[in-house]
């Protein structure tokens, strides 16, 4: 940086130097001074050293920005990034000592791509090799308890199915999660859906459970197409996860609304239950979260999942509880449909999260 500085100060310096030296030559010997007061040559003087301070002042401030311009493009360019964007970043122009920041920027970004992308084919690799034991585990323990048994011994033989299910289901979360890296290019499985159609088809999937637990699960939808892209199996865990996650926790709640808008697209699943505290509200879409006043047998993986997919499909999401509403509703606001545009899960982020 010095040596840049150097480079673009040093002329502009120079060239005020010897112009100072050519007034100062002027007023010595081509002007006739005679009858000049000291005072108008001491005001002569501060005029052109004045004029000369200044002139240097915005020499400098230019050499700078010009200098620095470079550099404000790539701290703009990682200052818009998101966690999840490790691709090396680009800039021409680069003053040589930068480049190297760059070049050695863009090394720690690959290794950390490749650290991230390790544990997440562990995670992937270790939650499909623990589906098979768990689904003998499964079978056996509901084998068990289609025969007659002590009340002791079904009980155990009931307590050991439902840690199963669950691990299973944590199991299979894992792989979703696993499924929509960034890497993975998820919207390449993208296809056209009617949202309203769509939401009927899979919510009716739950009416005998809703009804079971004695919930009414309601549609409100247009009844004409609501077009979005997306992946369906994504889409229907999504909505799945909200679903269970207002049976499983929404306490003393009678009805669930899944709300379909169009202009843009929104999916929101409203219930009436107790709520989520404030406290909790900024939380519950981490991982393994979970309130402290939540009912055992979750995973915590439920709302990072449905975060995940929203990010894959570039949706926005909100959560609305106490104290604004009595229950909690969660919104889905998708982007307009993108024909050709070939976007990835970043560049949709970036377009669509408010």
């Amino acid at each position: 940086m010095a040596r840049l500085l150097i480079l673009r100060l040093l002329p502009p310096i120079i060239a005020l130097v010897l112009l100072d030296q050519a007034v100062t030559w002027i007023v010595s010997y081509k002007l006739d001074t005679d009858a000049w007061q000291r005072e108008d040559i001491f005001w002569l003087m501060l005029a052109g050293q004045a004029l000369l301070i200044g002139l240097l002042i915005w020499v400098v401030i230019r050499a700078v920005n010009r200098s620095m311009a470079s550099v404000a493009l790539l701290s703009e360019q990682i200052a818009q990034r998101s966690a999840q964007d490790l691709g090396r970043m680009e800039l021409d122009n680069l003053p040589t000592e930068f480049d190297q920041l760059l070049t050695h920027t863009n090394a720690l970004f690959a290794r950390l791509n490749d650290t991230f992308e390790a544990q997440r084919r562990f995670v992937g690799h270790a939650a499909h090799q623990l589906k098979t034991p768990l689904a003998g585990l499964k079978l056996e323990s509901e084998l068990m308890l289609a025969q007659p048994l002590p009340p002791d011994i079904r009980a155990r033989a009931e307590r050991i199915k439902s840690v199963t299910d669950r691990m299973i289901r944590m199991g299979t979360q894992l792989l979703l999660l696993a499924r929509v890296d960034p890497e993975g290019r998820p919207q390449d499985h993208f296809v056209l859906l009617d949202l309203s159609d769509w939401t009927r088809t899979c919510g009716a999937e739950w009416l005998e459970r809703t009804q079971a637990c004695h919930i009414d699960l309601q549609l409100e939808a247009p009844e004409h197409p609501v077009w979005i892209e997306g992946d369906p199996v994504l889409l229907r865990e999504l909505l799945g996860n909200l679903i269970d996650n207002s049976i499983r926790y929404a306490k003393g709640a009678n009805r669930i609304r899944l709300i379909v808008t169009e202009t843009p697209p929104t999916l929101s699943i409203e219930d009436d239950g107790c709520g989520i505290s404030m406290a909790d509200q900024s939380r519950v879409f981490d991982a393994f979260y979970r309130a402290s006043d939540a009912l055992a047998g979750g995973s915590g993986l439920g709302l990072a999942l449905v975060r995940e997919i929203a990010r894959a499909h570039g949706a926005w999401w909100n959560l609305v509880s106490v104290p604004q509403l009595n229950g909690v509703k969660i919104t889905i606001l998708f982007p307009g449909l993108r024909k050709g545009a070939q976007l990835n899960r970043l560049e949709r982020l970036n377009q669509f999260q408010i």
